[in-house]
């Protein structure tokens, strides 16, 4: 770190340094953000060396080392959380997310299933301090939801949530047939990072097509007496995205505008995966489509990560958003 804020402070000792202003201020950008990460370290550097000494000085009998255990309990939770910050070096990592999940076969135990994640997922959120809003969400015929996609708003959601992406599985006893059978449900995840600088991307205007309609689910009767909500299709790539989350036509609009700059922009990243991935076979990828994870609520509970085979047998706990042991599992084991 120390070394890239010296290379960044040379090359912005250059007559000509802020002739391009968007680059030099992502340069800019970046040194500050390399600043806090190394002020970070130095502080826990010198809380280990001071904990250390402290912890000479006293024996387990002594009534301060309580104190100590717990300050050393708390310290080793923020370097974990440091240690996770190093991991996620991606340009992306550090981006806000949309996550979208859709139920798969299975009718309505699927749609069920899709918005237990939801709703893990929503809770995930609020535990860890992000701010998360519904854009476009699908209800399923009789329960549960066929799809729906998130915004979620703070640093390195993405970089986080992108450990989520696939197929997940469920196994329990179905609330929804009268024979209590054991069933098999099936919901993807997918996620990709908010867009910050949009000027790498162009959209020509007469590839879209966009489309209004009126907005269901909640949202009051406003919302489902006009054509408020919006869907816009991606002409050259076929892409589309919707938004009904505004009572607003222009602010649904913008919304959608700037899912498709997202989901755009990740398919261009993804080509460049794939053209790399020949090069460097022996690195593991996030894969669309693969089965990630199984949740086993019958006959015993399970949640196991197919991918790092971490596993707990605390459903409840992770069904309500205590998911950051397999997303830290994942991101240490590529």
């Amino acid at each position: 770190m120390q070394k890239r804020i010296a290379e960044i402070d040379v090359e912005a000792s250059a007559p000509n340094f802020w002739n391009d202003q968007q680059a030099a201020q992502r340069l800019m950008s970046e040194r500050k953000s390399l600043e806090e990460r190394l002020a970070l370290w130095n502080s826990l550097e010198q809380r280990v060396s001071d904990l250390r000494e402290l912890t000479e000085l006293y024996s387990p009998e002594d009534e301060e080392y309580s104190s100590l255990r717990s300050d050393a309990e708390r310290l080793s939770r923020e370097l974990s959380r440091f240690e996770l910050s190093q991991v996620l070096s991606e340009p992306s990592d550090k981006a806000g997310c949309f996550l979208e999940v859709h139920s798969g076969a299975g009718g309505t135990e699927a749609c069920d299933w899709a918005e237990m994640l939801l709703r893990m997922y929503l809770r995930w959120c609020e535990n860890s301090g992000y701010t998360a809003s519904i854009l476009d969400i699908t209800s399923g015929d009789e329960a549960g939801i066929k799809s729906a996609m998130l915004e979620i708003d703070g640093a390195y959601a993405f970089g986080y949530l992108k450990c989520e992406i696939g197929i997940h599985r469920l196994v329990r006893i179905s609330p929804f047939d009268s024979n209590h059978r054991r069933h098999t449900s099936f919901a993807s995840v997918f996620a990709y990072p908010q867009v910050e600088d949009t000027s790498e991307i162009e959209i020509d205007e007469e590839d879209l097509r966009i489309d209004t309609y009126r907005a269901s689910g909640h949202g009051g009767q406003h919302v489902n007496k006009t054509d408020s909500a919006v869907r816009i299709t991606h002409l050259p790539t076929g892409t589309v995205v919707q938004c009904q989350s505004e009572r607003s036509q222009h602010k649904n609009k913008a919304k959608a505008l700037s899912v498709l700059l997202a989901r755009i922009k990740q398919k261009k990243d993804e080509e460049l995966a794939e053209q790399r991935a020949e090069i460097e076979s022996k690195k593991k990828r996030i894969e669309w489509g693969s089965q990630i994870r199984s949740y086993v609520l019958h006959p015993y509970n399970m949640v196991k990560d197919l991918r790092t085979d971490l596993e707990t047998s605390n459903t409840r706990a992770v069904l309500d958003g205590d998911l950051d042991d397999f997303m830290r599992a994942f991101l240490l084991s590529n």
